[in-house]
C-alpha cells in the first residue's frame, strides 16, 4: 500500500480519488469545520476507502511535516480563490494563499512524488510571474525563500540551480475528459522526485465531447438508452459543424462519451422521492439571463462555491419549458463523482459551498493512477527508501 498525506482535503473529492487508486493516508488536514465534520461523519460511517482516513482539523501552517520521512504522495488543493474568475483576484497577495504551504510540506517530507490541483485562472497572465515562482519552488522545495528576500529574488535564485530535486509538469485539464459529469477546467500540478529516475506522467483523456455528439446525433444510442426522444431543435448551434463532420466521415471517435447530467442522475427521481439521502428540494431557483442552469444531456456547468453568489447558474438544473431547480446535494455529490453513501450534514449552502471546492473523484483517481504506476514501477524506488529509513 503506498502512503499519502494531505493538505486541504475539503470534502475529500481529491482524497477519495487518492484512496482508489491505491494510497493510504497518513494525515489530512483542513481548517474548515463543516469540511471536517462531513468527513469524519463518513469515517464513522466506515464508507469504503473512507474509514482509516486520519482527519485533522487544523491549520496547515501550525503542522510539522518533518515527522514523516518515508511517504510516497503529498496532494493537496490549495485554496483556489485568491486565483478564481469568480474570486477577488489578489493571487498572492490575498491572506488565503496557500502555496507557499504546499511547497513547504514538499520540502519537509520529501515525498517520492506530489499532485496538486487549482483552478485554471491561476494560468492567467496576470498571475504568470508567481505561477513561475510556484512551479520552481515545488522543483527546489528545500530552497526556501530567506528572511527578508522578495519572491523575484528567491525566484531568481532558484533559476540559477539547474539540478532540481522534483521533476514538475503543469497540466490544464478538463474534468469531463475524464468521466466527470461536469466541464470543469483546472491546473493539474505533478511532480517526481528526481531518485526515480522518471518524468512526470503524461496525462490522457479517457472521454470526449465527440464522442457524445456521436451517440447522440449520429447513431442515436444516447436517447435509446435513456428512453427519451431526442430535442426537436436538433443538437446545440456550436455542435452543428462537428456532427456534420461525424456524418460524413461515419469513423467512431475514440474513447467514452462525455458523461451528462442525465446519466450522471437518471436514476435519482424528483427531490424527497425514494430513499435517497441528501435529496431534498432547495426552492427559490430563478432563471434570468446569464442565469440559465445546466442542461440535461451535456456534462453540467461547473459547481461553484459562490464567493459572490453563483453568476452562471452554476448549481441549478436546466429542464423543459425554460423551468429550473436547484441542485441537490445529493446531484451535486454525483456530479463530483462521491458515492451515494458518502452523506452530508448541515445546511443546503453550506454543503454546496463545500462541493463547489471538490475536485472530481474521477480526475483524482486518473492522475493518482499514473502517479502511482511511475512510483510503483521505478526501479529506484527501493533505494530511496532505504535511504529515508
Amino acid at each position: 500500500m503506498k502512503s499519502s498525506v494531505e493538505l486541504f482535503t475539503g470534502c475529500g473529492g481529491l482524497a477519495l480519488g487518492i484512496s482508489r487508486a491505491g494510497f493510504r493516508s497518513q494525515r489530512m488536514v483542513e481548517w474548515d469545520r463543516h469540511s471536517v465534520a462531513n468527513v469524519q461523519h463518513n469515517v464513522d460511517r466506515k464508507i469504503t476507502h473512507v474509514a482509516d482516513w486520519p482527519i485533522h482539523q487544523e491549520d496547515v501552517r501550525a503542522v510539522d511535516w518533518s515527522r514523516y520521512g518515508d511517504i510516497d504522495l503529498v496532494a493537496g488543493g490549495p485554496p483556489c480563490q485568491p486565483f478564481s474568475i469568480g474570486g477577488r483576484h489578489r493571487g498572492h497577495e490575498d491572506d488565503r494563499d496557500m502555496w507557499p504551504e504546499a511547497v513547504r510540506a514538499v520540502g519537509e517530507i520529501e515525498p517520492r512524488a506530489f499532485i496538486f490541483e487549482n483552478v485554471r485562472g491561476l494560468t492567467r497572465v496576470a498571475f504568470s510571474d508567481y505561477l513561475d515562482w510556484i512551479l520552481n519552488a515545488l522543483a527546489h522545495p528545500t530552497n526556501r525563500l530567506r528572511d527578508g528576500e522578495s519572491r523575484g529574488e528567491h525566484l531568481s535564485r532558484l533559476k540559477r540551480h539547474s539540478n532540481s530535486l522534483y521533476r514538475v509538469a503543469l497540466t490544464k485539464v478538463n474534468a469531463a475528459d475524464y468521466g466527470a459529469a461536469q466541464k470543469r477546467h483546472r491546473v493539474i500540478i505533478v511532480g517526481v522526485h528526481r531518485d526515480l529516475d522518471a518524468l512526470p506522467p503524461k496525462l490522457k483523456a479517457t472521454h470526449s465531447r465527440e464522442r457524445l455528439l456521436w451517440d447522440q446525433w449520429v447513431t442515436g444510442e444516447y436517447w435509446e438508452r435513456h428512453g427519451v426522444r431526442p430535442p426537436r431543435s436538433g443538437p446545440a448551434k456550436s455542435d452543428i459543424a462537428t456532427v456534420r463532420r461525424l456524418k460524413q466521415g461515419m469513423i467512431v471517435p475514440d474513447g467514452n462519451p462525455w458523461r451528462t447530467v442525465r446519466d450522471a442522475i437518471w436514476d435519482l427521481g424528483e427531490p424527497g422521492t425514494g430513499d435517497w439521502t441528501n435529496h431534498v428540494l432547495q426552492p427559490g431557483a430563478k432563471s434570468y439571463p446569464g442565469h440559465t442552469g445546466s442542461p440535461l444531456d451535456m456534462p453540467a456547468k461547473a459547481l461553484k462555491a459562490g464567493v459572490h453568489g453563483v453568476p452562471g447558474g452554476e448549481n441549478m438544473l436546466a429542464l423543459e419549458k425554460g423551468k429550473v431547480r436547484y441542485l441537490t446535494v445529493r446531484e451535486a455529490a454525483r456530479l463530483q463523482g462521491l458515492p451515494d453513501d458518502y452523506e452530508f450534514v448541515g445546511s443546503w449552502s453550506e454543503n454546496m459551498r463545500q462541493l463547489g471546492n471538490a475536485v472530481p473523484t474521477e480526475l483524482s483517481e486518473a492522475v493518482a493512477h499514473l502517479v502511482g504506476d511511475v512510483v510503483n514501477n521505478n526501479s529506484s524506488l527501493k533505494s530511496m527508501r532505504k535511504r529515508a529509513a
